[in-house]
């Protein structure tokens, strides 16, 4: 009876794991349909939920532009049958990039920010904002900038929570408000440490952060000069007991870091009733922290001391985990550029760039999500040559 009723209970187990990637999926599905079609529907041959789940798994396998979106589904076809209809087959390059242009790109990132809210629900306790531009995306004979996309990275999951789309660089002190906003109405903000480069070292950015119940870490580097040159002054002549210190030592193949955080919760100098020139206008500053970075490669070796104020109360484990998480969100750019040729974009008219975009982070979600040994090009191209681990990593469960 016992072996049984042990049989039972693993038959069930493998069916409701069946039935949970399918449910993912028709989620997935779900979230595309509620992107509005303007055609007729008598005229559709090819759905659009059907053609923006065939964006993603072909960029999940490795592929980089609409030529080769279109062959890898051809060639996929029969697969791609078990996820949805495709009763038409694949749409021709020249027709998938025209819908692709349409597509509304606030929608369409929409789909994607809810479909990971929905898979990793919860809290996330660190939240990086940074940027990254699509240098080839510009046109000059056009008078078209390079497109600029700001992203929000929950660091410790290594997800995109969300993503906005600005003209030029500069626009990222308007834009990070907006985002923040965003982050905050899909309750993935609040109880956070948010951290930004010195770009979002700005006394609104600060206070939006702290309206939405987040605290910020902003880093001080010739953007509030005053303010740095004080916070490194202090430091210079801090009593011992003022300050709380923690040293890390990282080794790999090509070089060995050492850096000593240094933190202090006496912040009350920086608020004085004295009226100066340039005076900082933060408010809720609680700690402010020094850190000392030395770099030792086999032919160099590298010095640079960076300084951060933070809402966050005083506790140098955290704070030093949100700016090495910061540090290592600034990889993301480089894994887009290298692994899903984002530089090389050449996608310029209606919203194709902005919607490759998005498809580009989104995948990137779900391969480093996926548990499986393997860098992310190991895992885009196992996906490409294997239908059943490119269904693994949009299950979201390893080997």
């Amino acid at each position: 009876m016992r072996k049984n009723e042990a049989r039972a209970e693993d038959e069930t187990d493998v069916l409701m794991d069946e039935a949970m990637p399918k449910a993912r999926l028709a989620l997935l599905l779900e979230h595309f349909s509620e992107i509005s079609d303007e055609r007729e529907p008598w005229k559709v041959m090819y759905p659009l939920a059907e053609v923006l789940l065939l964006l993603t798994c072909a960029t999940i396998a490795g592929c980089d532009d609409f030529e080769d979106i279109v062959a890898w589904g051809e060639q996929h076809l029969h697969f791609l049958r078990k996820l949805a209809e495709f009763y038409h087959g694949i749409p021709c390059e020249q027709w998938l990039r025209t819908l692709v242009n349409r597509v509304d790109p606030v929608l369409f990132g929409r789909c994607f920010e809810n479909w990971t809210r929905s898979l990793w629900p919860g809290r996330h306790d660190l939240i990086a904002i940074d940027g990254k531009t699509s240098r080839r995306t510009h046109d000059k004979r056009h008078d078209l900038k390079a497109l600029h996309t700001l992203s929000a990275y929950a660091t410790n999951a290594k997800l995109v929570l969300a993503q906005l789309s600005v003209p030029e660089k500069t626009n990222e002190i308007t834009a990070i408000p907006d985002l923040l906003d965003t982050l905050a109405a899909q309750g993935q903000i609040k109880g956070a440490i948010v951290t930004t480069d010195a770009m979002g070292c700005q006394v609104e950015i600060a206070a939006k952060i702290v309206e939405h119940g987040a605290d910020f870490l902003l880093a001080l580097k010739g953007n509030q000069l005053t303010l740095e040159t004080d916070v490194e002054d202090y430091f210079r002549t801090a009593p011992a007991n003022d300050l709380v210190i923690k040293t890390t030592l990282e080794k790999n193949r090509r070089r060995i870091e050492n850096r000593i955080y240094t933190a202090s919760s006496t912040v009350d100098w920086i608020t004085g009733s004295k009226n100066y020139p340039g005076q900082p206008r933060f408010q809720n500053i609680k700690t402010i922290v020094k850190v000392v970075n030395r770099t030792e490669y086999k032919d160099k070796g590298t010095f640079d001391t960076r300084l951060y104020i933070s809402s966050a109360p005083l506790d140098i484990e955290r704070l030093s985990d949100c700016i090495r998480g910061h540090w290592g969100v600034e990889s993301m750019p480089w894994l887009l550029d290298v692994e899903f040729k984002d530089d090389l974009s050449r996608y310029r008219k209606g919203f194709g760039a902005k919607n490759m975009a998005i498809v580009r982070r989104f995948a990137l979600n779900l391969v480093r999500a996926n548990p499986s040994k393997g860098s992310v090009k190991t895992k885009r191209k196992s996906a490409g040559w294997s239908p059943d681990f490119l269904l693994e990593i949009l299950q979201l469960r390893g080997r």
